[in-house]
């Protein structure tokens, strides 16, 4: 049986495949998974967006989404903790499968589960009593808190569907299985974009229900994602024991999924602290500013989250070489996922700066904010080369257990650099089309740190297999 074990991850194919197709072949699907969470954001601005006026309220639509723009920042808390755990069970998961350990592998599957529904009791409860106390630190207006709080208490109490999707998705993942969680987000994904016009302006028998039917739409597509990720992993996820057993909480094991995690969970919560303070900050300049920048930033994840698709990518593939003690599988995998990285955020940039005007057209917004929102486009898309390689060198950083390294990137390009800057450009009299510079200054001071630690990572970590 051992002998068995142990020819495992030979046969995996993290440990075989070469690394020029295999970064792509296992990207693309993970690519296209994080695609599809982007849908979930866009798809329910752009309805919004077309929300009719009615007697009370004049731009329902510009409201709905200055609403959900607001919202924004607890679900990115939600996928930040969803995510950042999902970060540590899959590089432990996967280093667990290169040693030929399954029955480590088995504990941390379990682990991963008990942690997701530890996690959804968190959010059920700031559902229940933290919402509309949360909106009244971004704004006073009564139309806007009355659409945040519809919209961001379904999303939060029903947020089972999200979290435990993160974590059935990086369970697959973390043995090589990315088409089976593509499936359960594309399946999600659908049921999402096809309920979010019945439920928002009343079709096929359905009431209005305006931003709650957002919300509704959203949560039905995320459970209907848990509920096929999960078959897929209790019923094709083979590398793994799914025993009862193993849900069982083990102090040792969360321990361990944490040391590599917390740093990506706090890594990925920063983006919400970001966009929290940007709120606040482009509040200063005027809702336009803000919503705005919500549109913008909504568009902007297709590109990112697909560098985040790449990265979840990365992540395993130099994990389970790292723990084989593969020295060039290891470095071709960093190498080849920071030009796979870099060729995403290029072609990003590009599509937005040439299809901009058109994508914010999309959008029912007033002249002046579709004019910000080009605006934003147009600055803040030439640092994404830099945003690339900071996003690449993370998940380098990760693979490797150096999360601490990662989260410090994560601080300067979201917190430290970005929202001075932003703050101090908020003092001038153009401020609403200056401020969006903050966002590629931040990322090139990111960047020459990332350089710093990577060379700190080659020594420490790759240079020494060689004495292995």
């Amino acid at each position: 049986m051992a002998a068995m074990e142990n020819m495992r991850p030979a046969q995996n194919k993290m440990g075989t495949a070469p690394i020029k197709k295999l970064m792509p072949a296992m990207g693309l699907p993970m690519i296209l998974s994080m695609a599809l969470q982007a849908f979930y954001n866009i798809v329910d601005s752009y309805f919004v967006s077309q929300m009719p006026d009615t007697a009370e309220i004049t731009g329902a639509g510009e409201y709905g989404i200055n609403a959900l723009t607001l919202a924004f920042p607890i679900q990115m808390l939600m996928i930040a903790i969803g995510v950042g755990t999902g970060v540590g069970i899959n590089a432990l998961l996967s280093r667990s499968l290169g040693q030929g350990n399954r029955e480590k592998a088995g504990q941390i599957a379990g682990n991963a589960i008990f942690l997701g529904i530890c996690t959804y009791a968190v959010f059920l409860l700031v559902g229940l009593f933290g919402v509309d106390a949360y909106l009244r630190t971004q704004t006073a207006d009564p139309v806007i808190l009355q659409m945040g709080t519809e919209y961001l208490g379904i999303c939060t109490t029903l947020s089972f569907g999200a979290i435990l999707s993160m974590i059935y998705e990086k369970l697959l993942q973390g043995t090589g299985r990315t088409i089976p969680s593509t499936i359960a987000q594309l399946a999600g994904a659908a049921i999402n974009i096809a309920l979010d016009p019945i439920m928002i302006f009343g079709l096929l028998g359905f009431p209005a229900m305006g931003v709650r039917g957002a919300a509704y739409a959203t949560v039905a597509g995320q459970i209907a994602t848990l509920i096929i990720s999960a078959v897929f992993h209790h019923t094709h996820n083979r590398d793994l024991d799914a025993a009862l057993a193993y849900l069982k909480p083990d102090a040792a094991v969360i321990k361990e999924i944490y040391k590599i995690g917390l740093p990506a969970i706090v890594m990925q919560a920063l983006m919400s602290f970001m966009t929290y303070g940007v709120n606040i900050i482009f509040g200063r300049i005027g809702n336009g500013v803000v919503t705005a920048y919500g549109v913008y930033y909504k568009i902007q994840q297709f590109v990112f989250f697909a560098a985040f698709g790449m990265n979840n990518a990365l992540i395993p593939i130099i994990a389970f070489n790292y723990g084989r003690k593969d020295k060039r599988r290891s470095r071709d995998a960093i190498k080849y996922g920071m030009i796979y990285t870099l060729v995403i955020m290029a072609a990003g940039a590009v599509l937005l700066q040439v299809f901009a005007k058109q994508l914010i057209g999309a959008f029912a917004l007033s002249e002046n904010t579709a004019a910000l929102c080009v605006t934003a486009i147009r600055v803040i898309t030439p640092g994404y080369l830099f945003a690339g390689a900071n996003i690449a060198f993370q998940g380098i950083f990760q693979a490797f257990g150096s999360g601490m390294r990662s989260l410090a990137v994560s601080l300067l390009r979201l917190i430290i650099v970005a929202l001075p800057v932003a703050f101090l450009l908020t003092a001038f009299q153009n401020a609403e089309n200056i401020v969006w510079w903050a966002f590629p200054i931040a990322e090139a001071c990111a960047l020459a740190a990332a350089f710093f630690f990577m060379k700190a990572i080659t020594k420490e970590k790759i240079d020494a297999l060689e004495a292995k």
